[in-house]
């Protein structure tokens, strides 16, 4: 009989490990507003992407680029499929649209890729608050490509 005090010890003390880790969680859910602020692109031609909200749901604009001239000339949106957009300015482009959150992740939006002038739809996650997981796809998100962002500052 003795032997069954100490394992209904360590079943309590386990339990209340169990419940102090889903408390844990449950005070570290994300807020929707987590996704603001400046993020760094990956790659040879890295951007800052500022992701703001609007209403309800979530943008992010270009505001710097690594490379923000060609030719001595501010870049342009030249691949814009609407060829009454080529002239803007590639600095200031909203290139993430009507993002919405879902208590953990923002989807139901939109991704548009300077370099080749298409649109995707996507959908933006946190892996932790200073790294954001941006997957683009077509149809399924199966079929798609994963960039990771870094959260910076001007």
């Amino acid at each position: 009989m003795k032997l069954k005090k100490p394992v209904m010890k360590y079943k309590i003390f386990i339990w209340f490990i169990l419940l102090w880790l889903v408390n844990k969680n449950i005070i570290a859910q994300l807020k929707a507003d987590d996704i603001v602020g400046i993020w760094l692109t990956p790659g040879k031609e890295p951007a800052k992407i500022q992701i703001y909200r609007s209403g309800e749901k979530y943008f992010g604009k270009i505001i710097w680029l690594k490379f923000s001239t060609e030719n001595g000339k501010p870049k342009v949106d030249n691949n814009n499929p609407d060829k009454t957009k080529r002239n803007n300015q590639i600095i200031g482009l909203v290139i993430l649209k009507e993002f919405q959150f879902d208590g953990d992740e923002w989807d139901d939006g939109k991704i548009y890729d300077p370099e080749s002038g298409k649109t995707y739809s996507c959908y933006l996650s946190l892996k932790d608050k200073n790294t954001l997981k941006v997957r683009g796809y077509i149809g399924f998100s199966l079929l798609g490509r994963t960039e990771i962002w870094t959260k910076t500052i001007l």
